[in-house]
């Protein structure tokens, strides 16, 4: 797949998968895509890997996809056995935002380490900053913000609200690793 025709499919998959059964979750979808392309300044040839891999995160929510009720999980293999989707695309959407920590709340982690190898450590960050800095109607908020709402929504003592509390140090840390490489970029790149 050449990548214009990689970003090309993935809108239209996510679209297919999201747009009417789950309309908010294909908001923050898109919301998530239009981030990843605000990181082209540091991603060089992995942007349009970031941008597929950023719309398609969540359509493990899909009911065309969802299986066990982990969308990481349910999102990568669909990717992977229906649709022979690209692997770095796939393991994105297989770890996006510190699923090893879900996983690991819902006795899937084993599973998620076993079928799918993490990716570059800068392209997790960058996915977890797209994701993590984007509200669920897919307007840009902070990552403070962000996990105080995934909290107050699923609850602190949820599987859900447990994970995001355990993984917030790492998701802060992301977000700051990634912005800091998008304001050393942007220093370099003014006249002086």
């Amino acid at each position: 797949m050449a990548a214009v025709g990689l970003t090309g499919w993935a809108y239209s998959l996510s679209e297919a998968l999201l747009s009417d059964p789950l309309p908010r979750r294909w908001a923050h979808s898109l919301g998530v895509a239009e981030r990843a392309r605000s990181l082209g300044p540091i991603l060089g040839r992995d942007a349009e890997l970031l941008e597929a891999a950023a719309v398609l995160h969540d359509i493990g929510y899909s009911p065309a996809a969802a299986t066990t009720g982990f969308h990481p999980l349910d999102g990568a293999r669909f990717l992977r056995d229906h649709e022979q989707a690209d692997g770095r695309v796939v393991r994105l959407v297989a770890h996006h935002s510190c699923a090893l920590l879900e996983a690991e709340e819902r006795g899937l982690r084993q599973e998620l380490e076993g079928e799918f190898e993490l990716e570059h450590p800068e392209l997790v960050d960058a996915l977890v900053y797209c994701d993590m800095t984007t509200t669920p109607d897919g307007t840009p908020t902070t990552s403070e913000e962000r996990l105080d709402e995934i909290v107050r929504r699923y609850g602190p003592d949820t599987i859900v609200g447990r994970f995001i509390q355990r993984a917030a140090p790492e998701i802060h840390a992301a977000t700051k690793r990634v912005a800091a490489r998008l304001a050393q970029v942007s220093a370099e790149g003014q006249p002086i």
